[in-house]
Formats: C-alpha cells, sequence, structure tokens
C-alpha cells in the first residue's frame, strides 16, 4: 500500500518492503541478469562455435527471459525463441551446473523480482518453481535484506567487469 492509501504505513507493505526500493531493486536483478547473459554467451561461444553470434546472443537472451519471465520486446527475439523451444528449455535445466556459483545470485534475484512485482499487482511466482525445478532455487539460503542484496550483486557486477571495483572495498 502506499502511504496515501490510509494504512499508515508510510510507503511499505507488510514485510517491510518500501515500494519506492522496487526500481533500485528492479536494476539490482537486471544486473544479476546481465551477469548471467554475458556468462551464456561465453559459454555457448565454446559449447556451440558453428552457431552465428547473433544466434548466441538469442539463445542467451532467450534463457534469462525465460527463466526471469520476460517477454522481449523485439519481434525477431520472440521468434527466434518460439522456433528455439526445446533447446533453451535443455539450457534451463544445464545452468544449474554450468553456473553452480551463480546460484545464490540468482535464488536472490528471483525472490527480490517476485517480492517487486508483488509489489506492483503481479504474481509472477511461476519463475521461482522453474527455478526451483531446475536447481536454481537455494530454498534454505536465507531472503536478503535490500542492502545486502544490493552489495552482492555490486560485487558481482565487479566481479565481471560491468562496474568498476571499489579499490577499497575489502580492505
Amino acid at each position: 500500500m502506499s502511504a496515501g492509501s490510509g494504512s499508515g504505513q508510510s510507503g511499505q507493505e507488510e514485510h517491510g518492503f518500501d515500494n519506492r526500493m522496487v526500481p533500485v531493486m528492479r536494476e539490482a536483478v537486471f544486473t544479476v541478469q546481465m551477469v548471467l547473459f554475458r556468462l551464456l554467451k561465453e559459454d555457448l561461444a565454446g559449447r556451440c562455435p558453428d552457431w552465428p553470434d547473433q544466434e548466441r546472443a538469442w539463445l542467451a537472451g532467450a534463457v534469462v527471459n525465460n527463466l526471469f519471465g520476460t517477454e522481449p520486446a523485439d519481434s525477431r527475439v520472440r521468434e527466434f525463441a518460439r522456433s528455439h523451444r526445446e533447446r533453451i528449455e535443455e539450457e534451463i535445466r544445464g545452468l544449474a551446473t554450468r553456473f553452480a556459483d551463480m546460484i545464490p545470485h540468482l535464488t536472490d534475484a528471483l525472490r527480490m523480482q517476485t517480492i517487486c512485482d508483488n509489489q506492483e499487482g503481479i504474481h509472477s511466482i511461476g519463475s521461482l518453481l522453474i527455478a526451483r525445478d531446475v536447481g536454481l532455487l537455494d530454498e534454505e539460503r536465507v531472503l536478503p535484506m535490500p542492502s545486502t542484496f544490493m552489495l552482492a550483486v555490486r560485487r558481482l557486477a565487479g566481479e565481471h567487469g560491468l562496474i568498476e571495483r571499489n579499490r577499497s572495498q575489502g580492505m
């Protein structure tokens, strides 16, 4: 509920998640998606050298989109995803094995996305169920506080060259 709804909660839901945090949290979720996309593209380049670069990028994007329940805006990408459905599902099933070190980040990002979606009236639990089914959801993992999640994502982005690493970190 928002601050003006008469709830007296000043923009916070009962779980303590401030509606003003939704855009910031979505940006952090997007960053995790970008890291996974880059890792997938690199992995596919090694495993599918005969595929054109554009199609490998579309496949990586389709895997990330499918995992996070995102519909691509580009009609060519949507058509590619429709015509390669089985391959996308195969790639999703292999993520936990090929990118085991990403499971904590994916678990947190998918949970945060679900919370953000819930704040906006969107029911996206399907992404969590898919992740659980393919071994990408660590159900024992404690949901981090938003600030802890954002710090972890910032470190991840730095490790993968998406942002400059803070030289003072860890000192």
